[in-house]
């Protein structure tokens, strides 16, 4: 794959330059290494590409989640405890479900890396809100987002976000004080 753009969020490239050259080259150098090829597995189904071969969102993540594995990178899980005491009295819910949790696809050293291949709000809640989370927990004190540009999501099943569409809404959105470092990088196949 190789890297189309990149963003700065909030001094995102300067911050990560400074601070985790080393670890950004490991990122670029992942990018670098995948494949795309082989994961174009998915046979669409849509009225407006009927069996067109696309590429596979879960296939992709498989690959990068591979290669990151190998360089030491690794999935960090936080636990969730919601909270109930925000009910109106005489409210009665169900018992919430035990196990809840929130997951960040790859950490090392305290830099985040999301990989999305998704609809534009995860991309959205990566960055907006996941990243800061984690970063108020200990866990990052900055992140990368990987995201497809839009050619590359012509590819793809309808629905997937893309670079260019989530760049613009960050640039409008402004950089709020909670907000950390971010790089986002749009990949082409």
């Amino acid at each position: 794959m190789k890297i189309a753009g990149e963003f700065s969020f909030n001094n995102g490239a300067t911050y990560l330059a400074k601070k985790h050259q080393s670890l950004l080259n490991e990122v670029y150098g992942v990018i670098s290494r995948v494949n795309a090829a082989p994961c174009k597995t998915k046979t669409s189904k849509e009225k407006t590409m009927p069996g067109k071969m696309l590429y596979s969102p879960f296939a992709l993540n498989r690959t990068f989640k591979a290669k990151f594995k190998r360089l030491g990178w690794t999935n960090c899980k936080v636990p969730c405890e919601y909270p109930t005491e925000f009910y109106k009295p005489g409210y009665k819910a169900k018992p919430l479900s035990k196990g809840a949790f929130r997951d960040m696809d790859f950490v090392k050293q305290k830099l985040g890396v999301e990989v999305q291949f998704g609809k534009y709000a995860f991309m959205v809640y990566n960055v907006c809100a996941k990243m800061t989370i984690f970063h108020k927990l200990g866990h990052i004190n900055a992140g990368i987002e990987i995201v497809p540009i839009k050619r590359f999501t012509d590819q793809m099943s309808t629905g997937v976000s893309y670079f260019e569409q989530f760049v613009w809404d960050l640039q409008h959105r402004g950089v709020s004080d909670i907000d950390i470092p971010v790089l986002i990088i749009g990949i082409d196949a």
